[in-house]
């Protein structure tokens, strides 16, 4: 029984249909929008202190005047203003003062009659009588007499230094109208017409469901193969700051009946999101339960979307239940497009507004024809204005997202965008902030902690991992500041300098050791040399590789040493030294060239082959620029000297 229970689930994951069918994203969206209900939930009163964020049901007018009397601005004395007329240092004008004094939250006893004036503090409530207050910088008082008497040295007009009632907000005057978010400005002034409660939408309340055998929360340990939830916590977030409350359902199995039963107890919500199980392999499951649902159920199942193109919409009794694709960005794409404007709308909010900006893009970009791409990208200053450097690390990065400013919108008939195109960028924030230190090149840890350190001293940075070869281009269009390079000529041996143009200058970095890993485990390279080593790899047919990308300075090492040689594995391209040792620790690969630092932290054996330099490229015409000196100077810092020889690296 258990043979023919593999074999079926293997039958079946090989005559899966991945969607029920494939549509534009207009079509999509229409279809859902369709059989939603989309009006706020209801409202709620709640105390004036718990309303940040929340969106007014009701108007309000103000029921008092601010301020509520006429009120001095400064400390001073309480006049006529025709009584300081002609006043300077050489002739001031003498009043006669009265003795009382009035003080904040006291209304005053006496009045001013010509030739003479009261003290009032900042606050008080002017006299009657008065009709400005003279600053106490501009006065002395003579008290040798029993009738102390004010010497007034400057002149004022009728109204200095007074706001009069009701000039801030008058009694009636709405201060606040339905559909308004609350702000700490908003809720400012509320208090200042003495509003306690006020009158909300009830926010929307959103189920969030993780599904998959592979998925593990944060916290617990992570077996090989396994993933931890990051897209519970993002959407569970993304959910907050749009005006709703997140309901975390937590991760649940590739098994059905506990879905079920998952899915119809988060029925309870008003919007309902499952993460993973889009498409009808054997083991997502997803899709089967929320095709059960009914009224009208699934309106659409794959969208030509990229990223994205696995989502399913369902309504059920107007309420929406959307199943993301499992990988992050996937996964936050679609449900800013599609979940997103709905939860506003239920909350009350109204639909965001993005900023667009122009941007030329640096290189060639290939899509996909007959799928809409949404591509992320991350912006820079050049010398003709923004460029906008794709982010492409694919539909399972973590970080894609979070390091993005905006995405271009690639249309489905277009399959190439030229280098040096002009396109229209969509900001995620309402304001662009262009970082102040922007570092495009090969990626290192060592130039974290670099990064850090100036981060730490408030500078904002940004830093794009494209490879050296890149980052020199990039560095030469002056597109970035600084480029991080370990490029080895091979016809004079030196790294680097031989790379530089008369416009380029060379920051020297620090040093790193690149070498052979491989499991301690593996008797087949235990005690060998490299040469060795590498005879073994190329001889041994089992023996597999995990190559470093075009461009990389590490990839020119490895074709040095192979000398044309291509053993097993050579065609299998890893974009970073964690890559490669992640290849090798998970006994995906046996061995590759990497730095020792990232050996040491995967416990994996490492080979000595040759120190490489991991420096800096700099434009002449930007070495002075503050923030290029800010990081010259932290690469000179004891301190961040000591962190990197730490970390294995040297000087």
């Amino acid at each position: 029984m258990a043979g023919e229970s593999a074999s079926s689930r293997l039958q079946e994951a090989a005559q899966q249909q991945q969607f029920l069918d494939v549509i534009d994203r207009d079509e999509a969206a229409l279809r859902f929008r369709r059989h939603l209900r989309r009006e706020p939930l209801g409202v709620e009163t709640i105390e004036l202190s718990r309303s940040l964020n929340r969106v007014l049901a009701e108007p309000i007018a103000s029921k008092v005047d601010v301020p509520g009397f006429d009120r001095s601005n400064v400390d001073g004395f309480a006049v006529q203003a025709a009584d300081t007329f002609g006043a300077d240092e050489e002739s001031p004008r003498l009043l006669s003062l009265a003795s009382e004094v009035i003080s904040p939250g006291n209304a005053p006893t006496g009045m001013v009659s010509p030739g003479s004036a009261i003290a009032i503090a900042t606050g008080g409530m002017v006299p009657r009588g008065a009709d400005a207050v003279v600053m106490v910088e501009h006065t002395n008082v003579d008290a040798s007499t029993n009738s102390p008497r004010l010497a007034i040295h400057r002149p004022v007009t009728p109204g200095s230094a007074v706001t009069y009632a009701g000039s801030d907000i008058a009694k009636g005057e709405t201060i606040a109208r339905a559909g308004q978010l609350l702000t700490s400005r908003e809720i400012g002034v509320l208090a200042a017409v003495g509003t306690a409660k006020v009158v909300v939408y009830r926010r929307p309340r959103v189920a969030i469901i993780s599904t998959g055998d592979e998925i593990v929360a944060p916290g617990e340990s992570l077996p090989t193969g396994a993933v931890y939830d990051s897209n519970a916590a993002i959407l569970s977030a993304a959910v907050i700051e749009l005006g709703g409350e997140p309901v975390d359902f937590g991760v649940i199995p590739d098994e059905v009946d506990q879905l079920r039963a998952t899915v119809h107890a988060a029925l309870e919500c008003d919007v309902v999101v499952l993460s993973g199980g889009t498409s009808k392999g054997a083991g997502d499951v997803s899709y089967r339960v929320i095709a059960e649902l009914d009224n009208p159920g699934i309106v659409a199942h794959g969208v030509a979307l990229k990223p994205g193109k696995p989502i399913c919409l369902a309504v059920t009794q107007g309420k929406p239940v959307v199943v993301l694709p499992g990988f992050p960005t996937s996964a936050i794409f679609t449900f800013h497009e599609f979940v997103a404007p709905v939860i506003r709308d239920l909350a009350g909010r109204h639909e965001e507004q993005r900023e667009t900006v122009p941007a030329q893009v640096p290189m060639r970009i290939n899509s996909e024809r007959g799928r809409m791409e949404f591509l992320l990208v991350g912006l820079v200053q050049g010398p003709g204005g923004l460029v906008a450097y794709p982010m492409g690390k694919g539909s399972g990065s973590v970080t894609t997202f979070s390091c993005a400013d905006g995405f271009i919108t690639i249309d489905q008939q277009t399959e190439i965008v030229e280098d040096g195109v002009v396109v229209d960028v969509k900001l995620f924030g309402r304001n662009l902030e262009l970082a102040d230190f922007v570092c495009i090149g090969s990626h290192c840890i060592g130039l974290d902690v670099l990064l850090s350190e100036l981060m730490h001293q408030g500078l904002a940075t940004k830093v794009m991992h494209v490879g050296s070869m890149a980052g020199l281009a990039a560095v030469k269009r002056g597109e970035c500041d600084v480029a991080g390079i370990h490029l080895l000529d091979p016809e004079t041996g030196q790294y680097n300098r031989p790379f530089l143009t008369e416009e380029l200058e060379l920051i020297l970095g620090y040093r790193r050791m690149q070498g052979i890993v491989f499991r301690g485990d593996d008797q087949r390279f235990l005690n060998s040399s490299v040469k060795q080593a590498l005879q073994t790899a190329i001889d041994d047919t089992e023996c597999t590789m995990v190559n470093r990308n075009n461009g990389s300075g590490t990839r020119i090492i490895i074709d040095g040493l192979l000398n044309g040689a291509r053993p097993p594995g050579y065609q299998v391209q890893s974009s970073s030294h964690n890559a490669v040792a992640a290849a090798v620790a998970q006994r995906r690969a046996d061995w590759g060239i990497a730095i020792e630092t990232v050996a040491k932290q995967y416990q994996l054996e490492f080979l000595p082959v040759r120190e490489e330099h991991y420096d800096f490229v700099v434009r002449k015409d930007r070495i002075d620029r503050p923030p290029v000196q800010r990081f010259r100077d932290v690469l000179q810092d004891e301190s961040a000297r000591k962190k990197l020889v730490e970390l294995g690296f040297a000087f």
